[in-house]
């Protein structure tokens, strides 16, 4: 084709279907147009579901179509360019069908999508017009909130009741012919009758106030009288101070010791009061005494604005002639933490009598900073006693008290605040400054009306005497009885190292008459040769072991069996009973591990204890629970099968009274001892 023809050519029309066109619109682009417009008519006549399956049959024509032509090309016959043809033809038929239906399925998604706006359009309306209704309710309930909420000033006012008001109130006040129907004017005379009343009580008042008047005038008559009847009093009790001697009554004494408590800060004054409260009235043989420098809690008292004035003379003399050298870190720690620990200048002391004539003195001291009480105590036997080398801890003073209540052993304050003052000042734990200061139990505390919640750290603590007077008796109680049952054991502690069980004669009949085993060895050992031992590690498991715990060491023997006992004696013996941890060596090591009859010697001591207590309060039942251990150590032996193969005569023979040797599978001895038939049998 040539350029001229090439420049004269029309333009290019797209059609609706996307073919080109040249020249202007023919009368078949027209019949397509309209035909566009008919098929929006036409897809509401039309059934989805039938253009759906149409459309799927249609590519299942296509499908079969393209395969027949690929499978008369691969044949390669001239003959078979006329099928191809019509093949071709058919399958642009189909082709045109697809359009159409794709241009149907896109009428129908823009219909749905015009529907589905103008529902949301529908929906905002609505929802626009809901929310200028709520605005309005809103709007309407404030303003009957605000109308049912007002409050006029009279309403502040507490009226008396009407019932009051119409009995009470004269009628000229009251005028219950119009104020009965009418709230407002009700109202009215109840605030009137109000006034009337408030005017009456104001002229009580000032009668009230003169009458005060004189009331003071006669009581500072009777003071002057009052002071001048003191020197007299003051000259008959020291005229009386002989007589008071002579009954023992020291009044004098007893007076002086109560001005000195006024000084007490309140912690040991509660303490004071209580302990002497119950010294009056439980244990006439309890003394309570106040210790120290009276001067200084004087002084802690004053307000030091006085010696100011002098202090900043002095201070300035000594700038004048001396430059002082700012001190060491170190020391100014060491300086904050003396000032932390500074203990009052008073004291309060307790001497606590036993029946015995043993005396243990109680030492009650305060610390000012941490707002606690530590307590020193020192023990003073009736009659001068040998000292057992296991018996080193027993008296400690640092060991003496630890536990009188479970788990408290004195090491940590109990106030949770003092934690937060020590990272201050660089101190670790109060236990390292315990031997100065005194230890801090938590009963020491509640003696002095002290209690450290530990969900409310932060309110200020102040001492409460009933706290004290709940705690008071039984607490003195408990140290009674915990000096008491220490002195018992070191008493036992003093046979014991010499190979003695010293059974009382009320506790005889629960051993038989002969006992061939007997104790070689008694030691006391540490918490931590305690815990290598292998068979105590059930009692370490358990948690019947703790470090605040005395341990020690049996041995019991007889011919060539040697029988190993671990004890831990618990601080609040003998109410809580000593455990023991058996090991025997003979014919191999047995433990609980690996022999029945090792456990059930062991469940004679500790299971079975209250059968040893002896007399009340118990206090032989250590000495008890080792002699029992020398009896079952008998039948154990002794019931033990002897080899007959071996001659000679058997190394322990059978000298107890058996009903059965062994029992059960385990094979268990008779270890119960039934008095006074004198027999042994099984529990």
């Amino acid at each position: 084709m040539s350029s001229e023809s090439s420049k004269k050519r029309k333009p290019k029309v797209i059609r609706m279907d996307g073919g080109p066109q040249e020249g202007k619109r023919s009368r078949s682009d027209i019949d397509q147009d309209t035909r566009y417009y008919s098929e929006e008519a036409e897809v509401e006549l039309r059934d989805p579901n039938r253009d759906y399956e149409l459309y799927k049959q249609t590519c299942q024509d296509l499908q079969r179509l393209m395969a027949e032509i690929q499978e008369l090309k691969s044949k390669g016959h001239k003959d078979n360019a006329v099928e191809i043809e019509e093949r071709r033809i058919q399958s642009c038929v189909h082709f045109m069908t697809l359009k159409k239906l794709n241009r149907l399925a896109h009428i129908r998604l823009k219909k749905g999508r015009d529907q589905t706006h103008e529902a949301k359009q529908k929906v905002d309306a609505y929802h626009l017009q809901l929310q200028n209704l709520l605005y309005e309710v809103m709007h309407l309930q404030k303003e009957i909130t605000k109308c049912l909420e007002f409050k006029s000033k009279h309403e502040e006012i507490e009226l008396v009741s009407v019932e009051e008001f119409y009995k009470d109130a004269p009628p000229e006040i009251s005028k219950w012919d119009i104020t009965l129907n009418d709230p407002h004017e009700q109202t009215l005379s109840r605030l009137d009758w109000e006034l009337e009343q408030r005017k009456r009580l104001a002229e009580k008042y000032e009668e009230s106030l003169a009458n005060k008047e004189k009331i003071l005038k006669e009581i500072e008559v009777k003071k002057e009288y009052l002071s001048n009847l003191q020197p007299r009093l003051n000259s008959i009790m020291q005229a009386s101070l002989p007589v008071q001697e002579y009954f023992a009554m020291p009044f004098d004494q007893v007076h002086k010791q109560y001005e000195i408590a006024r000084h007490l800060p309140p912690p040991l004054y509660v303490l004071f009061v209580q302990a002497s409260a119950y010294g009056q009235a439980c244990d006439k043989k309890l003394a309570v005494a106040i210790e120290g420098n009276v001067e200084e809690a004087k002084a802690l008292c004053k307000p030091p604005e006085d010696s100011q004035d002098d202090e900043s003379d002095s201070d300035v003399e000594e700038e004048q002639t001396t430059k002082r050298r700012r001190p060491t870190l170190g020391v100014q720690l060491d300086d904050k933490r003396k000032e932390m620990l500074k203990r009052h200048p008073l004291s309060v002391t307790i001497n606590l009598k036993c029946k015995d004539g043993s005396v243990l003195l109680l030492t009650f001291y305060y610390l000012m900073n941490l707002n606690v009480l530590t307590v020193k105590t020192k023990m003073t036997a009736a009659t001068e006693m040998t000292v057992p080398i296991s018996a080193g801890d027993l008296l400690c003073p640092d060991s003496l008290l630890s536990c009188l209540y479970p788990g408290d052993h004195g090491k940590r304050t109990p106030n949770p605040a003092n934690q937060f003052q020590f990272d201050k000042v660089g101190i670790l734990t109060l236990n390292d400054y315990v031997p100065e200061l005194g230890h801090p139990y938590v009963w020491v505390q509640k003696l002095g009306g002290l209690h450290f919640p530990k969900d409310q750290p932060q309110n200020p603590v102040v001492a409460d005497n009933s706290l004290s007077a709940s705690h008071m008796e039984r607490t003195m109680k408990l140290l009674k009885t915990r000096l008491e049952s220490r002195l018992a054991l070191h008493k036992q502690y003093a046979s014991l190292e010499h190979g003695i069980l010293p059974v009382s004669p009320e506790s005889q009949h629960l051993f038989p008459v002969k006992i061939v085993s007997h104790l070689v060895k008694w030691v006391s050992i540490t918490y931590e040769d305690y815990l290598e031992l292998p068979h105590t590690k059930d009692v370490v498991e358990s948690g019947l072991a703790e470090d605040t715990h005395l341990y020690y060491l049996a041995l019991i023997e007889r011919g060539t069996a040697k029988l190993q006992a671990a004890v831990v004696l618990n601080p609040g013996y003998s109410s809580i009973p000593p455990v023991f941890s058996l090991c025997l060596n003979w014919k191999g090591e047995k433990t609980n591990m690996n022999d029945d009859n090792i456990r059930a010697m062991e469940s004679e001591v500790n299971v079975c204890y209250k059968e040893l207590s002896g007399p009340k309060p118990g206090y032989q039942l250590l000495t008890n629970q080792l002699q029992r251990l020398c009896v079952v150590l008998d039948v154990y032996l002794e019931t033990e099968t002897h080899d007959n193969s071996v001659e000679g005569p058997k190394e322990f023979p059978q000298e107890k009274m058996c009903l059965r040797l062994a029992r059960g599978p385990s094979r268990l001895k008779p270890f119960k001892y039934n008095y006074p038939q004198g027999f042994f049998s099984h529990r």
